[in-house]
């Protein structure tokens, strides 16, 4: 949503709601401070629904923080998976070696932002109390808008930390002692993240309500959208499919591929909240209202959430960026692996990965890094020792916006967290765990290969299920969805981190060669991919370092220690998860 309003009223309601949400995250020892008699407080804020919608536009500005999806709360999850991997061996090194110790104040950001969000949202939901027809149709959107963010919260919280802890009663935690609470089981936080999401579709609209319902705010086909993945996180693959089938309907909105697969990663009004997006962290395009260099996590300045830092960790150091993550290579090879029926590369691989290729002179804006050309001879690479392939994804490195990476939170693309391809994907999922391998998990598929230009698959091809889901889980998810959050969630709840032949296939995706300084050319890198991974022959894997529970990041040891009831989780104790996972593991199968 290009608005300022998100940030117009966060001072004012964050300086009412923070106190509360605070105590979660530091020690009994603070100090009584005297308080201004006329500053607003729950006693005199919060009854209408004026302030309410207030409180709501907080909660968003919440998503747009470091520790939400700003930068860290984002791309955390890119380092666990198998298509990214950490270029500067310095600031993501422990996370995409799967071992960040528990001192790590990093890991830490991601539970205190989700906190502060639930508790926006348990305010609101303290107010919106009653049920359907008591509610006026503004007031059924404002509870919808809180619960649905509210599951969004705890779906981030079991991602990353497996075992959070639930509040969900504003009024439960007016008094310091019950903040303390204990940690909540796995399958307890995803009852409540599947709680909220089934609550808020019955009372959000669709997004053929138009205006700002159709351009940002959580819609009823969001809340599904996010619902299904979910019960997908548990194996509830009939729920699931059941939900999924009802948003490809249209029972909650009319969505479609967009024609350019290209135009879910530009900014601007003819490109976001498109046919193609349940759901999407809004940012305000670069250069609309002014700048923002204050990194802090928890800012709350008026500019703070202007826009988004995921470009500095993927843009390469020759265009301004910090060139903290970069493509696998086997990702790029995976691109290079099937061409489209016309005999062209794979359009995705423009918008996924910042890499030279003939073709792309007449494509799009062509063989360019922001303005920086770039030939067979001159790759754009990371700005260290040990290079990298650049991810394009959610930056300006193909928009031809500007010619660099612009320090600060600078970057107005607006994050598409959901997308109809993912709806389409993730039903023939489903399908193919409850009846498959069929034609209808088949075409679901087809619909998100015609739009790159590739050949239909035919049923004929895929004799089991396990063969339809190596397809969608190694082929079709990694080069729709590259380089884009979620990867960490899918490998999880496939079950690869406790499956040996699953583990060395992780391995071998993840599988890297350092560059020396002898590669560099007056600062840049030659670089020439090789048409296969000799896993054996690289220098290091993402996989190698993992151990047991390391999937998880651990809860921040700082947080343990000012909670004394609240214990660490499976990466706390490297202790093993396998005995949780939720039926058999698909095997490896050679398509």
């Amino acid at each position: 949503m290009k608005t300022n309003k998100y940030n117009k009223v966060l001072v004012g309601v964050f300086s009412l709601l923070f106190p509360l949400s605070t105590f979660l995250f530091t020690s009994c020892e603070d100090k009584l401070e005297l308080t201004n008699p006329n500053q607003q407080t729950t006693a005199t804020f919060g009854n209408t629904a004026d302030d309410l919608e207030e409180c709501v536009i907080a909660a968003y500005n919440h998503m747009r923080m470091e520790g939400s999806y700003a930068r860290v709360g984002y791309t955390i999850d890119l380092t666990r998976g198998d298509e990214v991997w950490n270029s500067s061996q310095v600031w993501y090194l422990p996370f995409d070696d799967l071992n960040v110790p528990a001192t790590d104040e990093i890991c830490m950001w991601p539970w205190r932002e989700w906190y502060y969000t639930i508790n926006v949202c348990n305010f609101i939901l303290s107010r919106t109390d009653a049920e359907g027809a008591a509610l006026t149709e503004q007031m059924k959107r404002i509870k919808g808008q809180a619960l649905f963010i509210r599951g969004l919260a705890y779906y981030n919280l079991a991602g990353y930390f497996q075992t959070p802890i639930l509040i969900t009663d504003y009024n439960s935690y007016s008094d310091l002692n019950s903040l303390y609470g204990t940690n909540n089981t796995y399958d307890e936080t995803w009852d409540q993240v599947e709680k909220d999401f089934a609550a808020a579709i019955d009372l959000l609209p669709t997004r053929a309500l138009g205006g700002q319902w159709a351009q940002g705010r959580a819609t009823s086909g969001a809340a599904a959208g996010f619902y299904a993945r979910a019960l997908m996180m548990r194996h509830k693959y009939s729920e699931a499919l059941t939900v999924l089938k009802d948003i490809i309907g249209g029972k909650y909105g009319n969505y479609k591929l967009m024609d350019n697969y290209g135009d879910n990663f530009r900014e601007g009004s003819k490109y976001e909240n498109n046919d193609e997006s349940l759901f999407e962290v809004q940012f305000l395009d670069y250069g609309t209202q002014g700048t923002d260099d204050e990194w802090t996590p928890v800012n709350t300045s008026k500019n703070a959430t202007q826009g988004h830092a995921v470009e500095s960790n993927f843009g390469p150091g020759d265009c301004g960026g910090w060139a903290d993550l970069s493509a696998s290579p086997w990702l790029y090879q995976l691109f290079k692996a099937e061409r489209t029926t016309s005999g062209g590369l794979d359009p995705r691989l423009y918008w996924t990965i910042g890499t030279y290729e003939a073709e792309w002179d007449g494509f799009e804006y062509g063989n360019s890094c922001y303005t920086l050309p770039m030939s067979a001879d001159n790759y754009i690479v990371t700005n260290n020792n040990y290079g990298g392939l650049p991810i394009a994804k959610f930056t300006n490195l193909r928009t031809g916006l500007y010619d660099k990476v612009v320090t600060g939170l600078h970057c107005g693309i607006n994050l598409r967290m959901m997308r109809y391809s993912d709806v389409l994907l993730r039903a023939a999922e489903c399908e193919n765990e409850v009846s498959g391998p069929t034609q209808q998990a088949i075409d679901w598929i087809n619909q998100v290969r015609s739009r790159a230009g590739l050949a239909g698959l035919k049923l004929a091809d895929f004799d089991s299920k396990d063969k339809l889901f190596e397809q969608i889980a190694n082929v079709e998810r990694p080069k729709e969805f590259g380089c884009e959050f979620g990867r960490g969630f899918d490998l999880i709840r496939w079950g690869f981190f406790y499956d040996s032949s699953r583990m060395q296939q992780l391995k071998e995706h993840a599988a890297v060669n350092f560059w020396t300084k002898g590669n560099y050319t007056d600062g840049v890198i030659t670089f020439t991919p090789k048409d296969a991974v000799d896993y054996s022959s690289c220098s290091k894997s993402s996989f190698d370092s993992w151990t047991n529970g390391h999937e998880f990041l651990p809860i921040y040891q700082g947080t343990l220690n000012d909670n004394p009831n609240l214990k660490g989780n499976s990466a706390n104790f490297s202790t093993s998860n396998a005995d949780a996972l939720y039926g058999a593991v698909h095997p490896v199968v050679k398509l």
